[in-house]
């Protein structure tokens, strides 16, 4: 498992520098639109592709599924789910917020997730059963690394953080009582660091909630999505300080 770890570490560090230097030539970079009306650059198909080089190099027999180039076949029950660049719309603005994500499941569940924030120079990890963990990035380097762990209590009124996405008509309140305030990160991550109690994604795919699920619940948190599953998977979902949070929620949810 630390293999596994030091191995998707490496992958994400590759991507990010990758990103870094299409970061660095926005006004150069050509921009399409997918189906769904989501944006994709070129800068999104070379990281994928820099992170899928280094991952293949060192384990040709397990499977990849990529945001960008779909899913590589394997062989022994394993599988890296990448999303090269989370957060497009950030990434062709100039905004520092966009993720490069990494994880590994093997059969069937996540066991490795790899959170890096290029931009910021900051990257999350957590090895199932071996908790959640935040560090700096320098010279391609992580160093002063913590653990890090979700809030035990929160205040009376939950410190709500919302990525809205396509198909939020369903959540138009929940965005409206979310803290006003611009998240300096994926408010998922905030979450397993204690600074938010309550995070929701609107929509997403798995690639989009793979390393973060694990990272949220390894720092002692929850992950659901809003169809009550436990596992990463398309559609909405949260990401709590505890399960009564996502309970909560969910309800709320129903309600309306």
């Amino acid at each position: 498992m630390a293999d596994d770890l030091q191995l998707a570490q490496e992958a994400a560090l590759a991507g990010a520098a990758e990103a870094l230097r299409h970061f660095a030539a926005l006004a150069e970079l050509p921009r399409e639109l997918k189906q769904d009306g989501t944006v994709v650059t070129a800068a999104d198909r070379a990281v994928e592709d820099r992170i899928r080089a280094v991952l293949t190099a060192a384990r040709p027999g397990d499977a990849i599924l990529g945001e960008e180039h779909g899913e590589t076949l394997g062989t022994d029950g394993r599988r890296w789910i990448i999303d090269p660049i989370d957060g497009t719309h950030l990434f062709v603005e100039g905004d520092d917020r966009w993720l490069v994500l990494i994880a590994l499941e093997d059969q069937g569940e996540i066991t490795v997730g790899v959170a890096a924030v290029p931009a910021q120079g900051r990257i999350w990890w957590a090895v199932r059963g071996g908790g959640a963990w935040e560090a700096e990035v320098r010279d391609a380097r992580i160093e002063d690394e913590r653990r890090i762990q979700v809030a035990e209590t929160g205040p009376a009124r939950a410190r709500l953080g919302v990525v809205p996405h396509w198909g939020r008509e369903p959540y138009e309140a929940f965005i409206a009582a979310a803290d006003e305030r611009q998240w300096p990160v994926q408010p998922s991550l905030m979450v397993a660091r204690g600074d938010l109690d309550l995070s929701l994604q609107t929509g997403g795919k798995i690639w989009d909630f793979a390393a973060t699920s694990l990272i949220v619940t390894e720092a002692g948190g929850d992950y659901r999505g809003v169809d009550g599953r436990t596992v990463p998977g398309s559609g909405a979902s949260l990401f709590g300080r505890s399960a009564q949070v996502n309970d909560i929620a969910l309800e709320q949810l129903r309600v309306r």
